[in-house]
């Protein structure tokens, strides 16, 4: 078989596998990143058939670095600001404190269990700071935990993924100043290094914002072209700021995401919808690719003393790290104790270890197994008992009974009023403004929205909702009610990523776009 065939059957059969496998796992009900490990482990050391350094050759680690980005921005896509309004100390604190905590806990651990030098230790220690907005959306989909921890959890998982790649760079120069003894400036250059990444993330992440926003708003772009034009924004960026300072890209791509989530100039649906197939597609690739990597002398290396590395994580270093950073924060005992178990690494985290072992060459040849260890381990804990320890603790249903009524007429609002009385939860939705509000007014949960609209599906919080009833009332036409039905369920069960942020849905939601311009 000639070269350009083999690589073409390789690029095929890669997908084709990491497609199968994401069905497999939904199938099954599984963590699809379990399978996609395994899948990857048996493509490439196991059987021989993938060899990724080969395939892509000096590639490998830019489309790698590319894919991160366009995954993080994806994940900002899914943030709002709204929800900082009572969870910000948790966050701040777990972005500050929990990530030092765990840089020094996994620094130890790693000295401890593997053996490592200092130096590498650190760097290990800093790349393991991260974990992973791709496990914690679709867990998070499936427990559906009540309260603010939800929230905490998702804000956590997307955005300490750039802060703890440039802690990891800025670690790995310190520890290459410290190596040449250039001991007074490893200090200084890890300030100069992390200010000057936040001003160029930030800076090259808002201008490009405005200027898609600006596009958009002024029709320069026509519908057919917004997903290629945002890709090309978000791509572009991402190269402008990694040319303007080291591994300020994917901080610039999550503020781009946050920000466009939180703007209200034009609607960004058809973006998130495309950007959700594409990160599918990317993480799919991603762990096959990079799992292929890792040999089997490399595996059999860190051995049970790898493991017993992971499992120092889970059981002392995340909790230690949660309640030192959640100290004074407002959350819940229970809340807490969720956050504590509730830490698995992903993508990002492989992408970054796999860098530094080619930097370090032969010292960090342990670098990028110990991580993927980590990883099965981390996600395997946490996937299988994470919900279990949810409904424990009474974050979580495991049969929610809350309703979902299409309407806030006043037959609607005494259903669900009754319904609050008995312990249900209760959302309303409404295309007419006046009603909303006079629903909101007696205390009940209601969006200003078309329930067969996607907006429904991003806004409205799922989480404790089980049933749907239609509430007509002489008003809606049935079929809609009927359509309503059908479509809501279907979107859940094929685990997308719209329906669930496992709180109790707040009194008080964003109007949907479309219907706000109308009724302006």
């Amino acid at each position: 078989m000639e070269h350009a065939e083999r690589t073409l059957a390789l690029l095929a059969g890669i997908f084709v596998l990491g497609v199968a496998i994401q069905w497999l796992a939904w199938r099954v009900k599984l963590p699809a990143i379990l399978l996609l490990l395994a899948g990857g482990f048996l493509a490439g050391p196991a059987t021989g058939l993938v060899d990724p350094q080969a395939l892509f050759g000096d590639l490998l680690l830019p489309v790698v670095s590319l894919a991160v980005g366009l995954i993080l921005f994806e994940g900002g896509l899914t943030l709002r600001f709204s929800e900082l309004t009572e969870t910000w100390r948790s966050l701040v604190g777990l972005l500050t404190v929990g990530v030092l905590v765990t840089w020094a806990g996994g620094t130890l651990a790693a000295e401890w269990w593997l053996g490592l030098p200092r130096s590498v230790a650190l760097i290990l220690g800093a790349v393991l700071t991260v974990t992973g907005p791709t496990v914690i959306g679709p867990l998070l989909r499936e427990i559906r935990p009540a309260g603010r921890v939800s929230a905490v959890a998702k804000w956590e998982g997307i955005i300490i993924d750039p802060v703890g790649a440039t802690l990891a760079v800025l670690v790995f120069e310190a520890v290459s100043a410290t190596r040449r003894a250039e001991f007074s400036s490893a200090t200084v250059n890890a300030l100069a290094g992390l200010l000057t990444t936040a001003a160029v993330g930030v800076a090259v992440g808002v201008a490009a914002v405005w200027l898609l926003i600006r596009g958009l708003k002024r029709f320069w772009i026509p519908d057919y072209l917004q997903n290629p034009v945002t890709l090309m924004f978000v791509v572009g960026s991402f190269a402008l700021a990694n040319a303007l300072h080291h591994e300020a890209g994917l901080l610039a791509v999550t503020v781009m995401g946050v920000a466009l989530a939180n703007q209200k100039q034009v609607s960004v649906q058809r973006i998130v919808e495309f950007k959700e197939s594409l990160t599918v597609l990317l993480i799919t690739m991603l762990f096959v690719l990079l799992t292929a990597r890792i040999s089997l002398e490399s595996l059999a290396g860190v051995g049970w003393r790898g493991v017993g590395f992971a499992l120092t994580l889970v059981l002392v270093v995340r909790p230690l790290s949660v309640w030192l950073a959640t100290v004074g924060s407002g959350l819940s005992l229970r809340d807490r104790c969720f956050l504590s178990w509730f830490a698995p690494r992903g993508i990002v985290a492989a992408a970054v270890s796999s860098v530094f072992a080619l930097r370090l060459g032969a010292s960090g040849a342990v670098l990028a197994p110990a991580t993927f260890v980590v990883i099965f381990v981390t996600v395997a804990v946490y996937g299988l008992t994470a919900g279990r320890l949810a409904r424990r603790l009474g974050l979580a249903a495991a049969d929610p009974q809350g309703v979902l009524i299409a309407g806030a007429n006043p037959a609607a609002r005494a259903v669900a009023s009754v319904l609050k009385k008995q312990g249900f939860t209760v959302t309303l939705v409404d295309t007419q403004f006046s009603l909303v509000g006079k629903a909101r007014d007696a205390g009940l949960a209601a969006c200003f929205a078309n329930v067969l609209s996607d907006y429904v599906l991003d806004e409205v919080d799922f989480g404790g909702i089980g049933r749907r009833r239609g509430q007509r009332a002489g008003r809606q036409p049935v079929p809609r009610d009927v359509r309503a039905r059908e479509r809501l369920p279907a979107r859940q069960h094929r685990g997308q990523a719209h329906p669930a942020r496992g709180r109790v849905a707040p009194p008080l939601l964003r109007p949907d776009p479309v219907l706000a311009q109308a009724h302006v």
